[in-house]
């Protein structure tokens, strides 16, 4: 039996267009410290938090107002084992028009309940988009990670 992967989704007034521009704003709900492209096809981009996590994402799938995929390309975290945990994932954002709303559908293709760090990751994710880029969509204003942050003790 294939476990599940992680997913989620929401729906809101805004236009398809609208979150598709919010989903490419990763500094806007992920994290302000993003190094490099995160709207065009083939842009690869770096995000860090402190020295918790670091990954590299490639866009390999960009389809204006119905569709994002990234792959992780490099992944660490300092809390696991396995450092390989997130590496040939896929993270989807997929966007629809349902009953005169827009919806929005996140799955993060190969994180599944036998990684060590699911339940990390799964309240992370579950923040980051039912949060953060919610509120981005629908306020103009998300919550991403500062990018001065200092680290926690």
């Amino acid at each position: 039996m294939k476990t599940p992967d992680f997913s989620t989704s929401f729906s809101v007034d805004q236009t398809p267009n609208e979150v598709f521009n919010a989903v490419n704003n990763v500094r806007g709900w992920w994290s302000e410290r993003i190094d490099g492209g995160t709207g065009q096809l083939n842009d690869e981009f770096t995000y860090q938090r402190w020295d918790l996590h670091k990954c590299t994402m490639r866009l390999i799938e960009v389809i204006p107002d119905k569709k994002v995929v990234w792959l992780c390309l490099e992944n660490y975290f300092s809390f696991t084992k396995d450092q390989t945990e997130w590496v040939g994932t896929k993270i989807e954002f997929e966007i629809s028009e349902k009953d005169g709303k827009t919806q929005l559908r996140f799955t993060h293709r190969g994180l599944t309940q036998a990684y060590e760090c699911y339940d990390v990751c799964f309240n992370a994710w579950t923040s980051y988009i039912n949060g953060s880029l919610k509120d981005l969509i629908t306020t103009g204003k998300g919550q991403p990670n500062a990018k001065e942050e200092l680290q926690q003790n």
